[in-house]
């Protein structure tokens, strides 16, 4: 009689929502992960980082401290970390973006945005002059209420003012530039805007699937051909003003059609809030809020974990 097959059992995947500079959330979310897991399997796991580790919490600079710390300390994890709208912002402030591909200066990304940029109070200090539009906005001063986050502005439009304070030195100041640390910078510069893995299990209703996944930090245009997006976002396309599947709302909120066909995972975080609907997962408990947890999930059982657990 022929033996059963073997099946190997799939991988531990861990998809780390949107941190935004509160340490301390993220330390309690990584114990529960370790604990949730348990600890060898833990060690081989996958992590991937959804992206926005900075802004609106106090802690932006320990918060990446911490994750340059994982390689070294979980040698047999492998990490993913991607790069979310805000972390774009912070890298494009420090001129640490690739230069655009057509040779173009950033102050083309500008144009499209323009009527918005007193309303924003765009940066208009030192090196504005060729950044792009992104970093601008990120240093730039916005005061007042922000209805749809139910808080005041913190320093911008992006609430970079407690990053720069997590650096020492006063929001939209240019001394950001040398008070963030060459490891930082490098961390920032190698944040990817789209990672893509093939065989990751997940539990569906027909039982266990195989499946390929793609993470991307608030996901992928619907009306946009996936390859042309796949290619701009591995290419970091920087003559684009706002990278939609970094920073879209409501457009990048389903699995676009032609994904459908060969059953595809699409992780994102970005959207404030947490939704597993199939295929698609949205985790994002926080949304930056103090008061709100941090999330992660767990692949393939689909289980959430959060730091208040």
């Amino acid at each position: 009689m022929a033996e059963p097959k073997a099946t190997t059992k799939p991988r531990t995947v861990c998809c780390v929502g949107d941190i935004h500079g509160y340490i301390t959330k993220l330390q309690n979310l990584w114990s529960n992960l370790e604990n949730t897991v348990g600890p060898s399997e833990f060690q081989t796991a996958l992590i991937i980082f959804l992206g926005d580790y900075c802004d609106r919490g106090p802690d932006t600079k320990k918060v990446i401290d911490f994750l340059i710390s994982l390689p070294s300390k979980y040698p047999n994890q492998s990490h993913v970390f991607l790069c979310g709208n805000h972390d774009l912002a912070f890298a494009a402030f420090l001129g640490l973006l690739p230069s655009p591909p057509d040779g173009s200066d950033f102050s083309e990304t500008w144009k499209e945005y323009e009527m918005n940029e007193k309303r924003e109070g765009w940066y208009k200090g030192e090196g504005y002059e060729n950044m792009h539009l992104q970093g601008r906005r990120w240093a730039g001063r916005m005061t007042g209420f922000n209805r749809a986050k139910n808080t005041d502005y913190k320093g911008s439009i992006y609430d970079a003012g407690p990053t720069f304070e997590s650096y020492g030195v006063p929001h939209g100041s240019a001394d950001l530039i040398k008070a963030v640390p060459d490891e930082h910078k490098k961390f920032l510069a190698g944040l990817v805007w789209v990672h893509e893995e093939d065989n990751v299990g997940i539990e569906t209703n027909e039982g266990l699937q195989n499946c390929k996944l793609i993470a991307v930090h608030a996901g992928l245009e619907k009306d946009k051909g996936v390859e042309e997006q796949l290619k701009y976002l591995k290419a970091k396309d920087t003559r684009i003003s706002k990278v939609e599947p970094l920073s879209g709302r409501k457009n990048v909120w389903n699995i676009p059609e032609e994904l459908t066909k060969t059953p595809t995972i699409v992780i994102s975080g970005h959207h404030a809030k947490v939704h597993i609907e199939g295929l698609r997962l949205i985790i994002d408990q926080g949304g930056g809020v103090e008061d709100n947890p941090v999330a992660a999930v767990l692949l393939p059982s689909k289980k959430l974990v959060l730091d208040t657990d």
